[in-house]
């Protein structure tokens, strides 16, 4: 009787007292994003227009900067008709998200995903999708037509993009096995990068490569592109864990060590072996310590940021100036030398270097090997599945839009009077 009576009050009590408490916004976390979102979108129309349109040559800056602004507003609008839901909808086997959300159906104001609103993490999430196939844009520049890349980062973002970015995010196979992409090394810059040479080999070279001097329009503008980049990327990968706490500060603080520590890698592998040490090096070092800190941002310490920042700036150099000259391929500006390269690098190197006290899952140098073969998967199948999808992108692009190589005399004239009826500069 005694336990039946004892056992009375918690009888009375509702249901919903046994359950899990419901998700409760957080105004602190929400205000984050909200600006991490800001500081991502800052990186594609502005950061990275700027740095791919300062290397073009002046007569097909704007142009250069064009592919990258209009491939985030297509990008945009694709994420939010049907993107995201494929990317972050149910999971349907592992390998795409079910279009419960399409046209972002269901989503209210008051619909969250975890303690932000789900329109913020949809933002937040959209920021990404577009500077992915914005990147790729850099190895094509100069001799791609427009309405071809237009098409293209309509079919990619839908195809390439959102199913590898569910299956390490959103509920699919690489991310239920464990792999470890904390920002976007798989999902973003091995992607791209692969895309990108993709796109090189398949478009061919531009016309005098190899046997006239390419002169960038404005190192200037580059090196500003970069420093906006730098500046967008702490929204990136502080942003990408949701939240404002103490991870997202070490993810800030190891950013900009990564970034600082291969600008200089890369600054002195130019001086020993080009006899001067360029800002246009400088800058793309910087670049390079991005990419590689990306996927490792939230797991590793300071330590393993200064390593794979080094070994970003002297890989990304070696990338672009010797790579790239032994095989002869044209990416113009470098998609795959240092976003393609270094995301490879830095996927590995999170399985090196991961903290257990930072992110909960250790690396090698803690004893988990293991994680190390997560995440060769994790790069092999990001490298196949975006290489001979991309290949199919780029012919369906193609046929739609009466062959993806500009005419030759555009070439010649400059693809921002040929295409657009505008010049960069007045000359």
């Amino acid at each position: 009787m005694r336990k039946l009576l004892g056992a009375l009050p918690l009888a009375l009590m509702p249901a919903a007292a046994f359950a899990g408490k419901a998700p409760k916004l957080d105004s602190g976390d929400t205000a984050w994003m909200l600006v991490s979102t800001a500081l991502v979108m800052l990186m594609t129309p502005a950061g990275l227009a700027l740095f791919y349109g300062g290397m073009s040559r002046s007569k097909n800056i704007l142009n250069t900067i064009g592919m990258s602004f209009l491939a985030y507003c297509v990008a945009t609008v694709v994420w939010v008709l049907w993107g995201y839901t494929l990317a972050f909808g149910p999971d349907v086997g592992g390998f795409i998200g079910g279009l419960q959300k399409i046209f972002m159906h269901g989503i209210g104001t008051d619909t969250l995903s975890g303690k932000i609103p789900e329109f913020v993490f949809a933002a937040f999430q959209g920021t990404f999708a577009a500077i992915t196939v914005a990147l790729a844009s850099g190895a094509v520049i100069e001799r791609m037509k427009f309405s071809t890349w237009l098409i293209f980062s309509l079919i990619w973002v839908t195809v390439v993009y959102a199913p590898i970015a569910h299956w390490v995010w959103g509920g699919g196979f690489l991310g239920n096995d464990g792999a470890l992409d904390f920002a976007g090394g798989t999902v973003v810059h091995i992607n791209a990068g692969i895309a990108g040479l993709v796109l090189a080999l398949l478009l061919g070279k531009r016309k005098g490569y190899g046997k006239t001097a390419f002169f960038p329009s404005s190192v200037v503008l580059t090196v500003l592109g970069a420093a906006l980049l730098w500046f967008g990327w702490f929204g990136f990968n502080a942003g990408s864990e949701l939240a404002a706490d103490g991870v997202a500060g070490s993810a800030f603080l190891v950013t900009n060590v990564a970034a600082s520590m291969a600008a200089i890698s890369w600054m002195v592998t130019e001086w020993i072996f080009a006899r001067k040490p360029t800002l246009l090096g400088a800058a793309s070092g910087a670049v390079a310590g991005l990419v590689a800190i990306t996927p490792a941002a939230g797991f590793v310490d300071v330590f393993g940021a200064l390593v794979i920042g080094l070994v970003a700036g002297i890989l990304g150099w070696f990338g672009v100036f010797v790579l790239k000259k032994k095989l002869g391929y044209d990416d113009s500006l470098d998609a795959f030398g240092v976003h393609g390269l270094n995301g490879i690098w830095g996927a590995i190197a999170t399985g090196i270097f991961a903290v257990k006290a930072i992110g909960g899952t250790p690396g090698v140098l803690e004893g988990n090997l293991p994680q190390l073969w997560i995440q060769l998967k994790a790069v092999i199948v990001t490298i196949v599945y975006s290489s001979v999808m991309t290949v199919v992108v780029y012919f369906v692009s193609s046929i739609l839009t009466g062959g993806a190589r500009v005419p030759e005399e555009y070439e010649v004239e400059g693809l921002d009077s040929a295409i657009h009826g505008e010049k960069g500069f007045k000359l």
